[in-house]
């Protein structure tokens, strides 16, 4: 009895009604909150949640509870499929229907496994550079180099308070203060700036700021640590700031080009020269560098940008196309070959899909005076075919249902 009251609550079409229903709302109101939060946080918040504790809109807090996306996705998913088993007949008529069943089922699956394995990166070069890795649009790492043996902690377990003992460094981090967002700034000499963040490195030069929370589509959250090393004798060997501003290319550029407008192309040079500089720590007759950057994804293979073209229409300063040419190297199979990539011509290679999204070449990098650069999107999504099979199942078992109605009407008008 039981069992019959849980199978006909999981194939009832009420519940489905019940979950659309809960869809829209969450559509409606997570659509909203981007005002508030942005696209990636509302996508976070009500979509990537298995339940929503709290609603942010037009500025206020409502204390609502509803289900999230993965909550709705997963019960969706388990109606449909528990229905379709229920109710399968092997039947010519109802192939149709069970295949559209079908593609609808893996489209639900496909994108569940897209949330999950999708992973979204960038790889930035410029001309004659070689990289083996991908990066992170979001998320940093703090690296401690010890000789080209890396380090990598996770900016997420940056938490201040805490101190983080790694059993291969010599001392412990204490993290003072972590900023999802900062802003930074050149300490100008004799001018008058803020108090020093920290007595070491960068921060000598450099003043370092918490900033509001990025939510617009144009902009990224670059975070700010400032930490104590300390030995293990409980010792302070001095504080430090780290930053992702200092170990993300994208970000140098974009300092470089504000102090170019400031102060000149010379001197805003040298301010990114010392800007870029990673920071060290001698200890026991060994040198640690440690700079945070942006999480890295190793490859298998590397490219190298041979040529990085970027043209406009006559006369203005619209671009016509952006294109890079670049070489791949595969030591794994041996592979060695050009491809050139553009705008509208993504590179599949090695499970990861490659797109032209921006470019500093051309009268651009004439004018700032510095070497063509490239930024490629990188995207890996194993699941990416599912959208494609789902939606051809559903297409075709359509077309058969139709098709079988039709003819079956035809033939009764023909007997008639």
């Amino acid at each position: 009895m039981i069992i019959k009251k849980i199978v006909g609550f999981l194939t009832s079409l009420r519940l489905t009604v019940v979950l659309l229903a809960f869809s829209i709302i969450l559509v409606f109101v997570g659509t909203l909150a981007q005002v508030d939060e942005g696209l990636y946080g509302a996508q976070a918040h009500y979509f990537k949640r298995w339940f929503v504790l709290g609603v942010d809109l037009f500025g206020h807090k409502l204390p609502l509870i509803l289900p999230g996306g993965y909550l709705i996705g997963t019960g969706l998913l388990v109606n449909l499929v528990a229905a379709h088993i229920y109710r399968f007949q092997f039947k010519a008529k109802k192939i149709g229907i069970q295949l559209a069943h079908a593609g609808v089922i893996l489209l639900l699956v496909g994108q569940l496994a897209t949330d999950i394995l999708a992973r979204e990166m960038q790889m930035h070069f410029v001309e004659g550079e070689k990289r083996g890795y991908s990066e992170s649009a979001s998320d940093y790492e703090l690296i401690f180099d010890a000789g080209g043996q890396e380090t990598a902690i996770p900016a997420s377990l940056l938490i201040p308070g805490e101190d983080l003992k790694i059993s291969n460094l010599p001392f412990t981090i204490r993290v003072k203060s972590f900023w999802k967002n900062s802003s930074a700034a050149f300490r100008a000499p004799m001018m008058k700036s803020n108090p020093l963040v920290a007595s070491n490195g960068l921060a000598l030069n450099f003043d370092f700021t918490p900033a509001e929370e990025a939510k617009a589509m144009d902009q990224k959250n670059i975070p700010t640590a400032i930490i104590d090393l300390i030995n293990p004798a409980g010792v302070l060997l001095g504080d430090w700031a780290v930053s992702g501003w200092t170990g993300d290319p994208g970000s140098i550029q974009a300092m470089t080009e504000f102090y170019q407008n400031q102060v000149g192309v010379e001197l805003a040079r040298n301010i990114a020269v010392q800007f870029g500089t990673p920071q060290s720590l001698e200890l026991d007759n060994k040198s640690y560098v440690f700079v945070l950057r942006p999480a890295r994804i190793h490859h298998d293979f590397s490219l190298t940008l041979l040529k990085a073209t970027h043209t406009v229409y006559p006369g203005t300063d619209i671009p016509k196309d952006f294109r890079s040419r670049v070489l791949i190297d595969n030591s794994v199979t041996g592979e060695k070959r050009e491809v050139e990539i553009s705008m509208n011509h993504p590179l599949r290679y090695g499970g990861y899909t490659f797109y032209q999204y921006q470019m500093t070449a051309g009268e651009v990098a004439e004018r700032q005076g510095i070497t063509p650069s490239s930024v490629l999107s990188v995207v890996r999504n194993p699941s990416w075919l599912t959208p494609y099979i789902g939606c051809g199942m559903v297409g075709v078992g359509l077309i058969i249902q139709f098709m079988y109605h039709l003819v079956g009407f035809v033939s009764k008008r023909k007997t008639a």
